[in-house]
């Protein structure tokens, strides 16, 4: 029997990093006098690309922007205990696992994505992970997901993706897969 594939989004949809993202976000932005709240950084900055939000933030001064970025990074560790995994999902993954194949694909960064997956024991749960080392366009183009088709072999009707912002959704929506919207309860 040919498998179909399940791709997974990880921040919102996996994962509820908000918390994490936003208190990693806002120690960076401090350094350079920019206050950002919890509240702020979900409403307009989760589930999109640093780059498209950091210039809301700071400008559009390219070195600052990745400095800030970088602090992010840098400190993004000492927040991982605020991340919660979404254990419904987890329990949907495990159950489909035999018929489907499972990747990841996120803009997130490698380190912090494979770093999370180590951290709950989720890291041999996807055959695939796709960060945005690995992507050059990011959500919403839909890039990512056709690699993670073409890698399996897997045309977009037998694909489904899970996804939770706005960017990703459309970007299911260009790949022509089918979308489950995964809104992540807080």
């Amino acid at each position: 029997m040919k498998k179909r594939l399940a791709i997974f989004d990880f921040d919102g949809t996996l994962y509820d990093t908000v918390p994490a993202n936003a208190a990693a976000y806002a120690a960076a932005l401090a350094r350079c006098g920019v206050t950002l709240d919890t509240a702020y950084f979900a409403e307009h900055c989760n589930g999109r690309y640093y780059r498209d939000f950091l210039p809301e933030l700071v400008g559009q001064d390219e070195a600052r922007i990745r400095q800030v970025h970088d602090d992010k990074i840098a400190v993004f560790p000492q927040y991982y205990h605020l991340v919660r995994p979404n254990a419904a999902l987890f329990a949907l993954l495990d159950a489909i696992a035999p018929t489907y194949h499972t990747a990841l694909v996120s803009t997130a960064s490698k380190r912090g994505v494979l770093d999370i997956l180590r951290r709950f024991g989720h890291e041999e749960k996807f055959e695939l992970i796709l960060t945005q080392q690995d992507v050059p366009k990011k959500k919403p183009a839909p890039d990512g997901f056709l690699a993670a088709m073409a890698h399996f072999g897997v045309d977009a009707a037998d694909t489904i993706i899970f996804e939770d912002a706005p960017e990703g959704i459309e970007a299911v929506r260009r790949a022509g897969a089918q979308c489950l919207a995964v809104p992540f309860i807080r």
